[in-house]
């Protein structure tokens, strides 16, 4: 989903590339959800999507991250590792805001210019 496609909050995949990995994904479309984000977990299994969000910050988290920051088309802009305790700059055409445990987006194959994709189930599917 692109555009003006909006997602709920919940489980979803994350496709990287044509044809590349395929990772579990949480999505965090509320403001509830994007706030609690990654805090006082110790980790998490595959990503998680702040949708909208243009920044993020580590402070009250326990682990180190991979962050990347992707267009209105899913493209990525850039990829950060943030240790806990700091403050990501904002970048300005980012929409939204993808997390994962440090080193795993390396593993993925994702980097600067790869286009991916988020598969939600629809209404009434499982899961």
């Amino acid at each position: 989903m692109a555009g003006g496609r909006r997602w709920a909050d919940g489980g979803a995949e994350l496709r990287i590339g044509a044809g590349g990995a395929r990772v579990p994904l949480e999505v965090a479309a509320s403001w509830r959800a994007r706030t609690r984000g990654l805090l006082g977990r110790d980790g998490i299994a595959g990503g998680l999507l702040l949708t909208p969000a243009g920044s993020v910050h580590t402070f009250g988290m326990r682990f180190a991250i991979d962050v990347a920051y992707l267009d209105r088309d899913l493209r990525v802009l850039a990829v950060a590792a943030m240790a806990p305790g700091r403050l990501g700059l904002p970048r300005l055409r980012s929409r939204h805001v993808l997390e994962a445990e440090a080193g795993a987006m390396a593993a993925w194959g994702l980097a600067v210019g790869t286009r991916v994709a988020v598969v939600q189930p629809g209404p009434g599917a499982p899961g």
